[in-house]
């Protein structure tokens, strides 16, 4: 069953790397696009200010294009990949100082928090993130905001922690009533190009074959590891519900904020 989400649910908000930038073309945001939903967000807290968000963003063409030619996402150990490994901090950065600057700018009172400076995996996998900053800035009124980001890895060396990975870790500690990933992609689209209203650990089984095999399905790159990260979280949260859905109509996030539009998107739920 869906979370219903008033102002006391925390909601994770992802906006994909795919929506903010031209990942065709190196470092190349949309300033358009974040300016844009930078406003909407501001106007979801107009409306409703008890609204407790947690915002995170992909890399994009900025983190995807450093990162590519060191292969960090699935390891680090030369000296060439280390000096790689800062490449895409750095690329992460710059994205996400824009990031930052669209939405302050909106009068969205976010706080950039740097994955890098203290997130740790293990075999690709988070397993420890400062997590009392994130507390602090919910507790005091203001928006966190992450983002794809390199991490130091017990195994691995090195390796990247996208915007996902650190979601999944942070539901177990805030316990968000309700995460939404926008995308350009209006959901999770089916063989037939149509959009799968919902997604549950029983059903996942019969639609994995569709989502690796279908080129119509996986348009962002990423869509079939996405679902299946987040049916692994709503069946370890089973209150948290997750929503894809697109960023590219405008006015759309707001009303999914503020509960308005609950059928819009794939929902994937526990059951």
């Amino acid at each position: 069953m869906e979370t219903e989400v008033g102002t006391t649910g925390l909601q994770f908000v992802k906006v994909g790397g795919s929506l903010i930038t031209d990942k065709t073309r190196a470092y190349t945001p949309r300033p358009e696009v974040i300016a844009r939903l930078a406003g909407e967000v501001r106007a979801a807290l107009d409306a409703d200010p008890g609204l407790r968000l947690l915002l995170g963003h992909g890399s994009g063409s900025f983190g995807h294009w450093a990162a590519e030619p060191y292969g960090t996402a699935e390891g680090v150990a030369t000296p060439a990949e280390w000096r790689g490994y800062a490449e895409v901090a750095a690329a992460a950065g710059r994205l996400n100082r824009i990031v930052t600057d669209a939405f302050l700018e909106a009068g969205v009172p976010v706080l950039s928090l740097q994955p890098s400076a203290s997130a740790r995996c293990q075999d690709g996998e988070v397993a420890d993130l400062a997590v009392r900053p994130i507390q602090e800035a919910l507790r005091r009124g203001l928006v966190p905001l992450v983002y794809g980001d390199v991490a130091l890895d017990d195994v691995r060396g090195g390796t990247i922690a996208s915007t996902e990975d650190l979601f999944v870790y942070l539901s177990g500690v805030l316990h968000p009533a309700r995460i939404l990933l926008l995308g350009e992609v209006r959901g999770v689209l089916d063989a037939g190009g149509e959009v799968v209203p919902r997604i549950t650990p029983a059903s996942y089984p019969g639609w994995r074959e569709v989502l690796s095999s279908s080129a119509g399905v996986d348009v962002t790159g990423g869509m079939a590891d996405k679902v299946a990260r987040m049916v692994d979280l709503v069946r370890t949260h089973p209150g948290t519900t997750v929503r894809i859905l697109t960023g590219m109509r405008p006015g759309l996030l707001t009303r999914v904020l503020l509960g308005e539009e609950e059928g819009v998107g794939t929902a994937v739920v526990a059951e």
